[in-house]
């Protein structure tokens, strides 16, 4: 298993990063991982909405069907997704609102055998993605 994390703290209020956040025709411009979706984003954001996803780790293309798991608007989004090689990942987006400002923490899980022979690489890999996509997300809130 490899677990990874990133956190920025983001001078705008929750609900203004989250309409970033879940506006799955901009994910692009601001998630480091991500390269399209084939078939659009969710239709509607809700528990048990299924998406696929093209992304790409370590330099690698994936392609990984996520399903949503837990959502509390403007505070919590967690996905569950199965992609290649039986690889399975969860993302949790967590908004924490602080004044006029939103602490923002990503958390990350890859499971399966593939990945326990690639626990290390894709651990930086994937703690560098979600620090870039932060700052990212960051930029065009605060732009």
């Amino acid at each position: 298993m490899a677990e990874v994390s990133a956190e920025a703290r983001i001078e705008a209020p929750a609900e203004k990063v989250w309409a970033q956040l879940t506006d799955f025709s901009a994910y692009g411009r601001w998630n480091a991982t991500h390269t399209s979706f084939p078939k659009g984003g969710p239709e509607t954001l809700e528990l048990s909405a299924t998406y696929e996803e093209n992304m790409k780790l370590m330099g690698f293309p994936a392609e990984v069907t996520w399903t949503v798991t837990e959502l509390e608007t403007a505070r919590l989004l967690t996905t569950k997704g199965k992609g290649p090689m039986g690889v399975n990942l969860a993302m949790r987006y967590s908004l924490t609102p602080d004044g006029n400002a939103t602490t923002v923490r990503i958390d990350g899980e890859f499971t399966g055998a593939a990945v326990s022979l690639m626990a290390g690489k894709l651990k930086d890999s994937a703690t560098a993605a979600l620090v870039e996509s932060l700052r990212k997300l960051g930029g065009l809130i605060t732009a």
